[in-house]
Protein backbone atom coordinates (compact mmCIF):
# COMPACT_ATOMS: atom_id res chain seq x y z
CA UNK A 1 0.00 0.00 0.00
CA UNK A 2 1.47 3.41 -0.90
CA UNK A 3 2.10 5.83 1.93
CA UNK A 4 -0.30 8.76 1.79
CA UNK A 5 -0.26 12.18 3.41
CA UNK A 6 -3.23 13.63 1.58
CA UNK A 7 -6.12 12.11 3.53
CA UNK A 8 -7.43 13.64 6.80
CA UNK A 9 -6.84 10.49 8.86
CA UNK A 10 -5.37 7.11 8.14
CA UNK A 11 -6.38 3.92 9.93
CA UNK A 12 -5.17 3.03 13.41
CA UNK A 13 -4.66 6.53 14.83
CA UNK A 14 -2.20 7.70 12.18
CA UNK A 15 -2.68 11.36 11.20
CA UNK A 16 -0.91 12.90 8.19
CA UNK A 17 1.06 16.13 8.42
CA UNK A 18 2.29 17.38 5.05
CA UNK A 19 4.97 19.95 5.82
CA UNK A 20 5.37 20.79 2.15
CA UNK A 21 2.28 23.00 2.37
CA UNK A 22 3.47 24.96 5.43
CA UNK A 23 5.62 28.08 5.04
CA UNK A 24 9.20 27.28 6.06
CA UNK A 25 9.29 29.87 8.84
CA UNK A 26 6.27 28.22 10.53
CA UNK A 27 7.12 24.55 10.00
CA UNK A 28 8.85 23.70 13.26
CA UNK A 29 6.23 25.48 15.37
CA UNK A 30 3.42 23.76 13.46
CA UNK A 31 5.08 20.35 13.81
CA UNK A 32 5.61 20.74 17.55
CA UNK A 33 2.00 21.92 17.91
CA UNK A 34 0.77 18.87 16.02
CA UNK A 35 2.86 16.56 18.20
CA UNK A 36 1.40 18.18 21.33
CA UNK A 37 -2.11 17.47 20.01
CA UNK A 38 -1.49 13.71 19.76
CA UNK A 39 -2.61 11.31 22.48
CA UNK A 40 -0.50 8.40 23.67
CA UNK A 41 -0.56 5.70 21.01
CA UNK A 42 -1.31 8.07 18.14
CA UNK A 43 1.05 8.74 15.24
CA UNK A 44 1.75 11.75 13.07
CA UNK A 45 2.80 10.69 9.56
CA UNK A 46 5.11 13.53 8.51
CA UNK A 47 5.75 14.22 4.81
CA UNK A 48 8.48 16.54 3.59
CA UNK A 49 10.57 17.26 0.51
CA UNK A 50 13.87 16.70 2.35
CA UNK A 51 15.27 14.76 5.30
CA UNK A 52 14.71 17.08 8.31
CA UNK A 53 17.74 16.13 10.38
CA UNK A 54 17.82 19.35 12.48
CA UNK A 55 14.10 18.89 13.27
CA UNK A 56 14.66 15.27 14.29
CA UNK A 57 17.41 16.38 16.67
CA UNK A 58 15.09 19.00 18.19
CA UNK A 59 12.29 16.45 18.65
CA UNK A 60 14.66 13.91 20.24
CA UNK A 61 16.07 16.60 22.53
CA UNK A 62 12.64 17.90 23.61
CA UNK A 63 10.60 14.68 23.84
CA UNK A 64 13.30 12.07 24.41
CA UNK A 65 11.85 8.55 24.50
CA UNK A 66 8.23 9.82 24.65
CA UNK A 67 8.13 10.11 20.84
CA UNK A 68 9.33 7.26 18.63
CA UNK A 69 10.71 8.27 15.22
CA UNK A 70 10.54 5.82 12.32
CA UNK A 71 11.25 6.42 8.64
CA UNK A 72 8.50 5.08 6.38
CA UNK A 73 10.05 6.25 3.08
CA UNK A 74 13.32 8.06 2.47
CA UNK A 75 13.26 8.94 -1.21
CA UNK A 76 14.82 11.95 -2.96
CA UNK A 77 12.22 14.73 -2.79
CA UNK A 78 9.85 12.74 -0.55
CA UNK A 79 10.61 11.78 3.01
CA UNK A 80 7.93 10.21 5.20
CA UNK A 81 8.47 9.74 8.92
CA UNK A 82 6.12 8.41 11.58
CA UNK A 83 6.24 10.16 14.95
CA UNK A 84 4.47 7.93 17.52
CA UNK A 85 3.65 9.17 21.01
CA UNK A 86 4.50 6.44 23.48
CA UNK A 87 4.08 8.21 26.79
Amino acid sequence: MPHDCSTPAIENGVYPFDARGVARRFRHAAIFGALEALAVGETMRFCNDHDPLPLLAQIKNYYGPRVAIEYVDRLPGEVIIDFRVIG
